[in-house]
């Protein structure tokens, strides 16, 4: 094939394709980056004068309804769908602010609220992912998922939008964390890095079924570990500890642990002693 007939191929498919509006990426990236700093990391000048920072947060509600425009929505409905997730986002700082601080009070290497704000992963892939499920509450398409991937690239968290997070939600680290599509966590959970919250399976046809664990209030997940299936329920005020592997339901008060087994060599002697932990 020659380059002019590729050139030609590659248009009409990308033209089919897209026959459906999308929003543009890198547009929704920015607008959600810059929401998350003006709510937590304003620029000083934002702060000098309170209209300053009221003009910046119109400039992001005249964002928000411009991506909205490229699905081909009226602009009225555009206008509603602005004026909605706006309204939500008062709440959505508050409930964030509980998210830092849970951070704050259990993570002995923080050291003031501040800090989380600006360096901690888990809170920003936490924050994008609050913002990502009021949309898709809000039933606005592909846009949530852009913004939860776009944390995922930074941060190495993958929390599908549709996955429901109460208060005081706290990530460790949070590298290799994936929270699927209908997990449902209670209030005060902590998790660390490489937990997997996920499916048995994977089938298309379950695709309106529950296929993702429930996570009871004040629970606790160490490092690695993985819990799977819809049916699957940790109970309140658990404690799992590194790579467990769980397909059951856990009552509450529970604590899973591996059994290690470490065996010492004797270069001396071919006996070796055993010990278990």
């Amino acid at each position: 094939m020659s380059n002019k007939d590729f050139l030609k191929r590659l248009f009409e498919d990308n033209k089919r394709k897209w026959k459906n509006p999308f929003p543009n990426k890198n547009t929704s990236e920015k607008f959600v980056e810059e929401l998350f700093h003006l709510l937590f990391t304003p620029d000083q000048g934002l702060l000098e004068k309170i209209d300053s920072l009221k003009v910046n947060y119109k400039k992001l509600q005249q964002k928000l309804y411009c991506i909205l425009l490229d699905f081909n929505l009226e602009k009225r409905e555009s206008k509603k769908f602005v004026e909605n997730f706006f309204d939500k986002i008062p709440n959505i700082y508050q409930t964030l602010i509980m998210d830092a601080n849970a951070i704050l009070d259990f993570d002995p290497a923080a050291t003031v609220i501040e800090e989380i704000f600006l360096s901690y992963p888990g809170f920003f892939a936490t924050a994008l992912y609050r913002i990502a499920h009021q949309l898709w509450v809000l039933k606005i398409p592909i846009l949530p998922r852009l913004i939860t991937e776009y944390a995922h690239s930074k941060t190495g968290v993958d929390i599908h939008a549709s996955a429901e997070i109460g208060k005081y939600f706290a990530i460790d680290h949070g590298t290799g964390i994936v929270i699927g599509s209908s997990t449902k966590i209670g209030n005060r959970v902590k998790i660390y890095q490489g937990v997997t919250l996920g499916a048995i399976y994977v089938d298309k046809k379950l695709r309106d079924q529950k296929r993702h664990p429930t996570i009871e209030d004040q629970v606790t997940i160490y490092a690695g570990a993985t819990i799977l299936g819809g049916d699957t329920v940790v109970g309140h005020d658990s404690i799992l500890g590194g790579n467990v592997w769980i397909t059951h339901s856990i009552p509450p008060f529970s604590i899973v642990s591996q059994t290690s087994e470490i065996k010492i060599r004797n270069n001396s002697s071919s006996q070796k002693k055993k010990i278990t932990i």
